[in-house]
């Protein structure tokens, strides 16, 4: 049965299992309670080394304290907790990332090195963590699932303020709670070109762009969704549209390989170069038979302002793609296991964004349904200054299922809605309302959802007190 995606509310946060004690491991790199996000090469058990862009480690640990050891000289952005990410320069040797201890109790700890493409070359080198005497390290909770993309400096988040962190593939991932990684490289092209261009139809394979690298154990994990973004490069690199519509589709024949059952997701270059040779490639796999592979348009996701020059998005930019990507990698992902392409007067399937939500002056009616209980949790997993990102989970404790569902609370401090994924949003005032999205409109007795939202803030950021379920309030967790 294909994965049901529910955003979570934080997409690293740990749980220990039963037997978590006896499973514990000692922070090398071939414990098994590290869980290493995207393409490594592992072949050395001494040294895991993380490949393309998006690669980042999560794992849990006990004590107050913990340490990395790094080979040579490297930048890193580190998580404990689900806290906001510390960057770390030049670092090398056995780096501290608790120069203040901890309370003494169970933890979590994200690593992501700085992308080593382009005009950055560190050495992006795991050799383990050193943790208090007595300490171990926990298991990470199994992921709900892993989403991969594909593609050049735009995915990679070149000029962005945390480079792959603050682009879209990072924040589409996090904001629907699945593994992620970023296949990516700056300057690259959808074809390997005579000059050099590294090209994404021959390098999907491998571990790394770099020459020579190993091929990647695909039995590693399997991607639910792969999106591709990819030509905006080749232009200049003389690739010729039939050449291009060729390895595009190889390109998609490869993934499908790969991951048999992944819904690829096959973007419109955001400043239109290769458009119709994208589309045809997509519609050369679905005349073979594959349903599950699809062109999405990207007119008017970058917004007035959303670029840092005259191809890369800003950190506002990535923030508009993922906020119109997110609904769309949510949908494939979700029940039916495998989308149907909507008849139109265009033969490629192409699924559509789900609409801005736009505040409304009047709420949307509360819809009918038995009498209910629920639960909420509220997080603010991403702040920065003038804007925020949540999470909102909602379990439905009663004994009915409520189809539709409606959630409400207020802002006491004037926040304002700006985008939101997993639901309808509309805000009148300080009220906010969501409903259940088309794809998941039932919430049945003891089932979760999670809504996703950018807000505007200033000032004061408090969460909402309250908030209620088809009328009936909610005990916030």
């Amino acid at each position: 049965m294909r994965l049901a995606v529910v955003a979570a509310a934080l997409a690293t946060t740990l749980a220990t299992p039963p037997g978590a004690l006896a499973a514990a491991g000692n922070g090398s790199p071939t414990d098994s309670n590290i869980r290493f996000v995207g393409r490594w090469d592992t072949r050395d058990g001494t040294a895991y080394v993380p490949g393309w862009a998006g690669a980042y480690l999560v794992t849990g640990f006990t004590g107050t304290t913990v340490k990395l050891k790094q080979r040579n000289t490297i930048d890193l952005y580190y998580s404990i907790d689900g806290r906001p990410d510390v960057y770390l320069q030049n670092v090398r040797g056995t780096v501290d990332l608790t120069p203040t201890a901890l309370p003494a109790g169970d933890h979590t700890l994200r690593v992501s090195y700085r992308v080593v493409a382009g005009s950055y070359h560190g050495d992006a080198v795991f050799q383990g963590l050193v943790l208090d005497s007595g300490a171990r390290t926990l298991p990470a909770r199994p992921a709900r699932g892993t989403v991969e993309f594909v593609g050049d400096s735009i995915t990679v988040g070149t000029t962005t303020s945390k480079n792959a962190l603050t682009a879209y593939g990072w924040l589409v991932g996090e904001q629907l709670g699945l593994d992620h990684t970023q296949v990516a490289e700056g300057g690259a092209c959808l074809v390997s070109s005579a000059d050099g261009c590294v090209g994404l139809d021959r390098r999907f394979v491998k571990v790394s762009a770099a020459d020579g690298a190993a091929d990647h154990d695909f039995s590693r994990y399997q991607a639910d969704a792969v999106v591709i973004n990819l030509g905006t490069n080749d232009a200049g690199h003389g690739v010729s549209t039939t050449q291009f519509q060729s390895s595009y589709a190889g390109l998609l024949r490869t993934v499908r390989s790969k991951y048999p059952r992944a819904a690829i997701l096959a973007l419109q270059t955001f400043r239109g170069r290769f458009v119709p040779q994208t589309q045809a490639a997509v519609q050369t796999l679905n005349d073979a038979g594959d349903r599950n592979v699809f062109f999405v348009p990207t007119d008017g996701w970058v917004p007035s302002g959303g670029l840092s020059d005259n191809v890369h998005p800003n950190d506002a930019g990535h923030r508009a793609i993922a906020a119109r990507l997110a609904p769309i990698v949510a949908q494939y992902l979700s029940p039916p296991a495998t989308p149907t392409p909507t008849p139109s007067a265009s033969p490629t399937p192409t699924p559509s964004a789900s609409p801005t939500p736009t505040p409304s002056a009047s709420p949307s009616p509360t819809p009918s349904g038995p009498a209910t209980g629920c639960e909420v949790r509220y997080a603010v997993t991403n702040q920065w200054p003038g804007g925020f990102q949540g999470d909102i989970r909602v379990t439905n404790t009663g004994g009915g299922t409520l189809n539709p569902w409606t959630l409400r609370w207020t802002f006491t401090d004037g926040q304002q809605i700006g985008q939101g994924w997993n639901g309808t949003f509309s805000q009148a005032g300080a009220s906010v309302t969501v409903t259940g999205p088309e794809w998941g409109p039932a919430l049945a007795p003891g089932a979760s959802a999670t809504v996703g939202f950018s807000a505007s803030w200033n000032g004061a950021n408090s969460a909402p007190a309250s908030f209620t379920l088809n009328g009936a309030g909610c005990r916030v967790a």
